[in-house]
């Protein structure tokens, strides 16, 4: 006899188990499969490891430079990157532990294993155990299974020479020299990580400027502070796989500028964004529609097959774990007959955890101007704030574009120290619909780095204060 349950979630991650909280609290019995751990690839083989190591060399550089705030450390700085493994490891230990204690907590039933859907939509799991096989019978079936670091033809991961985000994730050794294909927000994040350990950087780029789909002063900035931490960047190159050479180390040709360039490393990283992990799950017993190679869903997340929702990377769109979180929320209120509201997506705050940080939400001034807004816009550098000249770090802005006439706000960029935990201010001031001037009329306590948002909210009316 198969256990039944209101809804088994394939894919424990940031969105799979977040759903199943929400459903727990809903008073669903809800079960979760997951091939490896709960928490998925943002806690295991993304997010965390990532901004622990960057974490890392964010220390390891302020401690080289020390003397500049009167502190000062050992004649020789040294890295060893053992440990700054090491405390990646527990940290990740930690947190899974804590999602672990939150199933038990929420009474959530987790099976280790494979899971697809069958025929019958049932869900077969065969279990990591190696004790075989066992069906699950749900009223609804929730797709959570994440995706995987895309690969180019010919250059093939063999964990030595080339690599992907996970296997750069687990070096035992840093190279001295590495090349990092594509300049998205992973490969500027790891190229911004590696730089600061002290490798010989190079990014190709296809795109004629990294993180191209940032607004064009952020990528410009990035780029000169990349550029002067000795980043080289090399952007509207295309990559020549078949010219991939291994040896000593590594060499690969691209064409740029009309000719083949050479660049040669100890390694190569490939980052060029993410494929759904849609395959092995019995989606071909299904009638479950694709959208090119992700999966369909309405705005609740459901596929053309009632019982059968599906979330996060395997639908395309803002592939965030924080997205997946909310699109999981969502779609577990419909399973269990709540109205939930719609994900707008232009009310999602994406983040590079480079050095410095950038952080946006919403449109970007060409997009604006795209979709036909007459657009004005108010910048203020970091220079201008006492407590960015207090904390060390002063390169950047914050940038505001609204809408001339009414003020709306329709768009935020930021680069600089911890714009990440400040971009929160402009998402909750979009979601209230606020303008710009009720952003300017916020008070800032001073000293902040938040000050810089008062202030580029001043400057769209040329009124900012410390400019």
């Amino acid at each position: 006899m198969t256990k039944e349950y209101d809804v088994v979630i394939i894919g424990g991650g940031p969105g799979g188990y977040v759903a199943a909280i929400r459903g727990s609290q809903l008073g669903l019995k809800v079960a979760v499969v997951e091939k490896s751990k709960v928490g998925g690839t943002c806690l295991h083989a993304g997010c965390i490891p990532t901004k622990a190591l960057l974490r890392s060399a964010e220390v390891y550089v302020q401690t080289k430079i020390a003397d500049r705030f009167g502190v000062i450390a050992s004649p020789e700085i040294g890295l060893d990157f053992s440990k700054a493994q090491n405390r990646k490891e527990e940290i990740k230990d930690r947190l899974f532990k804590g999602i672990q204690h939150l199933m038990q907590k929420g009474k959530i039933d987790v099976y280790d294993g494979k899971g697809s859907i069958l025929e019958t939509k049932d869900v077969l799991i065969e279990l990591n155990n190696g004790e075989g096989e066992i069906i699950l019978s749900p009223r609804n079936i929730l797709i959570a299974t994440g995706s995987r670091p895309r690969t180019l033809p010919g250059l093939d991961v063999d964990e030595k020479y080339v690599m992907t985000s996970d296997e750069s994730l687990e070096m035992v050794e840093l190279p001295n020299s590495i090349i990092i294909v594509g300049g998205g927000v992973i490969g500027i994040e790891w190229a911004s990580m590696l730089v600061d350990f002290g490798l010989q950087v190079t990014v190709i780029e296809y795109a004629d400027r990294i993180l191209p789909t940032e607004d064009q002063d952020v990528s410009k900035e990035i780029q000169r502070l990349l550029k002067k931490k000795g980043v080289k960047i090399v952007t509207g190159a295309k990559v020549l796989p078949e010219t991939l050479e291994k040896g000593e180390g590594v060499s690969v040709k691209a064409e740029h500028k009309g000719k083949e360039t050479s660049f040669s490393a100890d390694k190569l990283l490939v980052s060029v964004g993410r494929s759904p992990n849609t395959e092995g799950i019995g989606l071909e017993k299904t009638s479950v529609e694709l959208n090119g190679i992700f999966i369909k869903t309405n705005e609740h997340y459901q596929t053309n097959e009632p019982n059968i929702y599906a979330i996060g990377d395997v639908i395309g769109g803002l592939q965030l774990a924080h997205v997946a979180s909310h699109e999981g929320i969502i779609a577990i209120e419909h399973i269990a007959g709540e109205n939930p509201g719609v994900l707008d997506s232009s009310l999602v705050p994406k983040c590079v955890y480079c050095s410095p940080e950038v952080a946006s939400i919403g449109l970007t001034e060409d997009q604006a101007k795209e979709k036909g807004y007459q657009v004005k816009t108010g910048k203020f550098s970091f220079r201008g704030i006492g407590k960015a000249l207090v904390y060390g770090d002063s390169d950047g802005f914050v940038k505001l574009v609204v809408e001339e006439g009414t003020n709306k706000l329709l768009g935020a960029h930021m680069v600089g120290p911890h714009v990440t935990d400040m971009i929160t201010e402009v998402g909750l001031a979009s979601v209230l619909n606020a303008t710009a001037m009720d952003i300017a009329h916020t008070i800032h306590p001073h000293p902040t780095l938040t000050e810089a948002i008062g202030e580029a909210a001043l400057a769209v009316d040329g009124k900012a204060i410390h400019a």
